[in-house]
């Protein structure tokens, strides 16, 4: 972030102020000098330098995502600030574990780097989840030490999600260390706990983690507002939550809830923006629109401890959004810094372009270049073995609407004592290749809820240890897709019949490309389209497809080290046997 230089003088006259403090909308101007707000109230006069009518517009302080992961864009910072900044989104809160899963110390250092010049202001937490359970193979090793060290950077607020909530809940000396690190440093720990509750919780929110962003259902989301959580309702692209919490979004929650996105793809940033989004969904479902801001300003703030963040008051940055409908909250105008970025939902200044960060010199290379390393990978490695006769095997149930998955079981069609893909039932073979070029490990499972009838899909993006994530009709065109994506340096492909049908590249850490949001976006839908031409029912199938991986969001995932029960906090055999059938309600893919 620049430093801003000193202006002159601006009275914004005659808005509605949503003052986030007393949830009020009152009539007041609005001045401001230099960077920051001079004085908010009645009949301040006209002698500043310049006046600025806004004939009873509503201004709203500018917007703060409290918790999103800039990689789930698929575009640099530049791109996704040109993407949020015009909608009135001036600051977010960013967890880079996704590139640090990738290039560990070096990747969060060159996001920051990254993120130095943009009128946007991107602040991190640090990464606490590399890798984020014990099995699974991540890019680099990222420990205590590491996030000690940038702790110190000015721009970090806080200890990211600690996504390991099993580990927490047992006690495990090392996660807990991590937020006794956030506490020793008098910063909040954020955390990740699907489903949590009762005694569990309670240990949970004993560790002194400070937030959640997990909750799916209103009971969850009013245990945890109630155990003291700082609950941060979510709306991403999959997990979708706010329509769920509604209710609790009345003033008397004060500062304990904020809006976050978490990860959002390019279609739904350009065609909904990010946490703008939220609002503006809320106040249509009849969220009282002062407190609807607050959620997406001020708390957030207050949560990181970013002074003078977050309101329009004085002694606070002059982050304004002037908004031409409220109810629809569409920003007329945003102002940073004092400074106006935008009119009618387009930029109208950015840094100068010699401030731009080089994302391509020298100091990347080996950082986040040609990160896509698979070494010896033959067609061989995605065979799996027949079972014996009368052994079914597990199979993950993917959604397109959440990141849980089912715990299901099978029984494989063999061909030549091995098991495929059998199409008619919807299961399809699964596998996680080892990318990051340390020991290209390759976990293999199946799963159901594509409806692929032919061809692969294989994705760079895995979350969160970003290995290769790659389903299909058949092992050789499995192969391909991955190879291809080798070559590429990461991204996502579909192909068919030995033959590649489309693709989009993402070389900077097999995550992010500088190609704009509009392009990628495009890219995208193209490759949805060829997706649904094979047989895909998923709405958003690479989306799906990368969250397969996670293995810290029940049931069933699969890493490069094989398949994992979530629940029991295991990699688990393929083969489901009499165990697997008793154990987490197992079911035919039919059900």
């Amino acid at each position: 972030m620049a430093a801003g230089r000193a202006r002159g003088s601006l009275l914004l006259r005659g808005g509605r102020v949503i003052n986030v403090f007393s949830n009020e909308i009152l009539t007041a101007d609005v001045l401001i000098a230099g960077r920051l707000v001079a004085a908010v109230g009645p009949d301040l006069g006209a002698d500043a330098d310049e006046v600025i009518d806004l004939a009873g517009a509503h201004l709203a302080p500018g917007l703060i995502d409290g918790h999103v992961h800039l990689e789930s864009s698929l575009v640099t910072p530049e791109k996704y600030a040109d993407a949020v900044l015009p909608r009135g989104v001036t600051s977010v809160v960013c967890d880079p574990h996704e590139i640090a899963n990738v290039a560990g110390e070096q990747g969060v250092r060159w996001l920051l780097d990254a993120t130095e010049e943009l009128a946007l202001d991107v602040y991190v937490t640090v990464p606490s989840c590399v890798p984020s359970t014990p099995f699974e193979t991540t890019g680099a090793d990222f420990e205590l030490d590491a996030m000690e060290r940038l702790l110190r950077h000015p721009r970090v607020v806080g200890v990211a999600e600690i996504m390991s909530f099993a580990a927490v809940v047992a006690g495990a000396p090392d996660v807990l260390a991590k937020a006794a690190l956030a506490a020793s440093n008098s910063l909040p720990a954020d955390g990740h706990a699907p489903g949590l509750r009762g005694r569990a919780l309670q240990a949970y929110v004993a560790s002194g983690i400070a937030s959640d962003h997990e909750s799916t259902t209103l009971d969850e989301g009013l245990e945890k507002l109630r155990a003291g959580l700082f609950l941060m309702i979510r709306e991403g692209s999959v997990s979708r939550d706010l329509a769920n919490h509604l209710p609790l979004l009345d003033p008397r929650h004060g500062e304990r809830i904020g809006f976050v996105t978490d990860d959002r793809l390019p279609p739904d940033l350009l065609t909904e923006g990010g946490v703008d989004h939220l609002v503006r969904s809320a106040i249509k479902a009849g969220a009282d629109p002062a407190y609807a801001v607050r959620c997406a300003s001020h708390n957030n703030a207050n949560h990181y401890r970013l002074a003078r963040r977050g309101a329009v008051a004085a002694g606070f940055f002059a982050d304004l959004v002037v908004l031409g409908d409220l109810t629809a909250f569409t920003a007329a105008a945003v102002y940073k810094d004092g400074r106006l970025v935008a009119r009618g939902g387009e930029l109208v200044s950015r840094p100068r372009p010699e401030a731009s960060p080089n994302l391509h010199g020298p100091e990347s290379d080996g950082v986040v270049d040609r990160t896509v390393r698979l070494g010896g990978l033959k067609g061989s490695a995605f065979a799996i073995a027949a079972p014996a006769d009368g052994e079914s095997l597990l199979c993950i149930g993917a959604s397109g609407n959440q990141l849980v998955t089912r715990r299901l079981t099978v029984n494989p069609k063999v061909e030549n004592g091995r098991v495929i893909a059998d199409l008619d039932n919807d299961v399809l073979k699964l596998a996680c290749v080892e990318r990051h070029g340390r020991g290209g490990g390759v976990g293999l499972g199946l799963v159901n809820g594509f409806g692929l009838r032919a061809g692969a899909l294989a994705s760079s993006v895995g979350h969160d240890h970003h290995n290769l994530m790659v389903v299909g009709a058949t092992d050789a065109d499995m192969l391909l897709a991955c190879r291809r994506l080798e070559a590429l340096g990461g991204g996502f492909v579909i192909v068919e019949d030995g033959a590649v049908l489309g693709e989009l590249a993402l070389p900077l850490a097999g995550l992010l490309t500088d190609a704009p949001l509009e392009d990628v976006a495009a890219a995208l839908e193209r490759l949805d389209a060829i997706a649904a031409s094979l047989g895909n029912r998923l709405p958003s199938p690479f989306m799906a497809l990368s969250f397969l991986g996670l293995a810290v969001i029940p049931k069933l995932k699969l890493t490069d080290r094989g398949l994992v029960d979530v629940e029991r906090g295991a990699l688990v055999d393929l083969v489901a046997g009499n165990r697997g059938l008793a154990d987490g309600g197992a079911q035919s893919p039919n059900d």
